[in-house]
């Protein structure tokens, strides 16, 4: 026999899937009736127009038919303002202490922060922090992606993203690409409008996509920082003193030495180097040859200015390898060497 009870147990297992809770936890069952095996029932949703709400009424479809429901009636509504406000309060209160830091900066706190930076532009910097990130959650991590780059980002554009972030009142849930977690800039710079700011606003921003963004659980995020050594990476070195740093570079002797700087950086903030990536270090030819389009040794070179090792080799990829321009499928070449580093991360970091 159908209850109240079995109901409400049964929908414990159905998640919210931007916010990753149960809707039980999230008060957003309402008026259950229940007439023999029929059930009927009010979901309100946290926006209006959620648009995940075909998966949010399957999951509850198929929770319900399995305790023995014919059919269910669902219809949905949307929170009240009052709702909202408690709703953001409620996650708040579970992703921050009493001082307003957020958990997942307490140094026990089970993520790992990892900075991706470069000594300049142009040396796929973007494209190493994207197929790491996406490598890393293909095995099974949970992994968020925050792109600092405020002046240059890119990451939405890279990972096809063309949906922008759910906001309940101040607080943003990220949108979930290729089973990554993602935060930028580039969702709030209307039309591609040029981001003009100084070393303040950056900072609050920064502290923004920390603080007031629902990152759930995490085991990676990722920091996709702007090149060089501006207020941005000094910011999330103040912010973030456990973070690891990743230095790209290409094999051109000028690019290894600009991102000296970076590296040298990251040393005295004491961030722990986890390596150098010489990125384009060559272009395999079709009869296997390897073409060094940028010449070679620049990755070594840093390593040893940067007392690190040179963690992974990348080279050119064969568009038609893949399906996407910028994240690299699993089986391509480019994509392996990707696997490879996401495993020698886990396992160093």
């Amino acid at each position: 026999m159908l209850t109240h009870e079995k109901v409400m147990d049964a929908l414990k297992h159905v998640e919210d899937p931007e916010l990753h809770k149960s809707i039980v936890e999230l008060n957003m069952v309402r008026n259950i009736k229940i007439e023999g095996t029929h059930i009927q029932l009010e979901v309100v949703l946290t926006i209006q127009g959620c648009p995940l709400k075909a998966k949010i009424q399957e999951d509850i479809e198929n929770s319900l038919k399995a305790i023995g429901a014919s059919t269910v009636s669902l219809q949905f509504g949307s929170m009240t303002k009052e709702e909202r406000e408690a709703l953001t309060k409620l996650l708040k209160s579970n992703a921050t202490t009493e001082t307003g830091m957020p958990n997942m900066l307490r140094p026990d706190s089970g993520v790992t922060f990892i900075a991706v930076t470069s000594g300049k532009g142009g040396v796929g910097k973007s494209t190493v922090t994207i197929n790491l990130a996406v490598s890393l959650a293909r095995m099974g991590k949970r992994v968020g992606i925050l792109d600092a780059d405020i002046y240059g980002f890119s990451v939405p554009a890279m990972m096809a993203i063309s949906q922008k972030p759910t906001m309940i009142d101040q607080t943003v849930i990220p949108v979930v690409s290729h089973g990554v977690k993602v935060m930028s800039m580039g969702f709030f710079a209307a039309d591609d409008n040029p981001v003009m700011w100084r070393g303040p606003m950056l900072n609050k921003w920064i502290k923004n996509f920390l603080v007031n963004t629902h990152w759930g659980e995490l085991d990676y995020l990722l920091l996709d920082l702007p090149p060089g050594t501006g207020d941005v990476a000094i910011d999330v070195a103040a912010m973030i003193p456990q973070a690891k740093e990743i230095v790209v570079t290409t094999p051109h002797n000028v690019a290894s030495f600009v991102a000296s700087r970076a590296g040298a950086m990251a040393k005295h903030t004491q961030h722990e180097i986890l390596g150098v990536i010489e990125n384009m270090a060559y272009f395999e030819e079709q009869d296997g040859s390897r073409n060094y389009l940028f010449g070679k040794g620049g990755g070594a070179i840093l390593a040893q200015r940067l007392e690190t090792e040179v963690i992974s080799t990348i080279p050119f990829s064969n568009r038609k390898e893949n399906n996407d321009a910028s994240v690299f499928d699993e089986e391509s070449y480019v994509g392996e060497t990707f696997t490879s580093l996401a495993e020698d991360i886990i396992n160093q970091a």
